[in-house]
């Protein structure tokens, strides 16, 4: 295995590790490609656990901030309970291919993002980034307050994994 020592958005230190028990690749993949990765992608996949221990994973529309993953989901869906009694999550998000592009997975432990400053925030880079569709009012707890409200969670990275394809790689970020 081959480490580096790098600095990430906002001055984060990260370590960047080549696992090559699992690559063809000769250097870890880079950062800010992966930021790029989480940043960009449309769709991810949000893997919690259930009370019984079982896992659920469901997709779902979220943001990276630079530092953080930001999803939110409303109070009586099953992640939701889940996040109630477990706050370890991972986060999935790449390429559906084998030869080609990039995956990433994101762990860490969500936790409830609070204050209508903050939540005015993330609800307009919401908007520029999924459009008019995704358009909230916020109180200091939650999107769209009322009947439909969502509370909404950030994931600082404890560990991303990154799979590169073209070498294939397995490169580890810590945090």
């Amino acid at each position: 295995m081959s480490s580096r020592r790098l600095r990430g958005h906002h001055d984060m230190a990260i370590t960047a590790t080549l696992d090559t028990r699992f690559s063809e690749a000769t250097a870890p993949v880079d950062w800010g490609s992966v930021a790029d990765l989480l940043a960009g992608a449309e769709l991810y996949w949000l893997s919690t656990v259930r009370a019984d221990g079982r896992p659920h994973v469901t997709p779902l529309v979220g943001l990276w901030t630079g530092q953080a993953f930001v999803f939110c989901t409303g109070p009586t869906e099953q992640k939701a309970h889940n996040l109630a009694h477990g706050a370890a999550v991972a986060v999935t998000t790449g390429a559906n291919t084998w030869n080609a592009g990039l995956d990433a997975v994101l762990e860490g432990t969500a936790q409830r993002v609070r204050g209508r400053d903050r939540l005015t925030a993330l609800a307009a880079a919401y908007r520029a980034k999924y459009g008019e569709d995704w358009t909230f009012d916020c109180d200091d707890e939650t999107f769209s307050p009322g009947e439909n409200a969502a509370y909404v969670f950030e994931v600082a990275p404890a560990k991303v994994l990154a799979f590169a394809k073209a070498p294939h790689g397995q490169t580890s970020f810590r945090f």
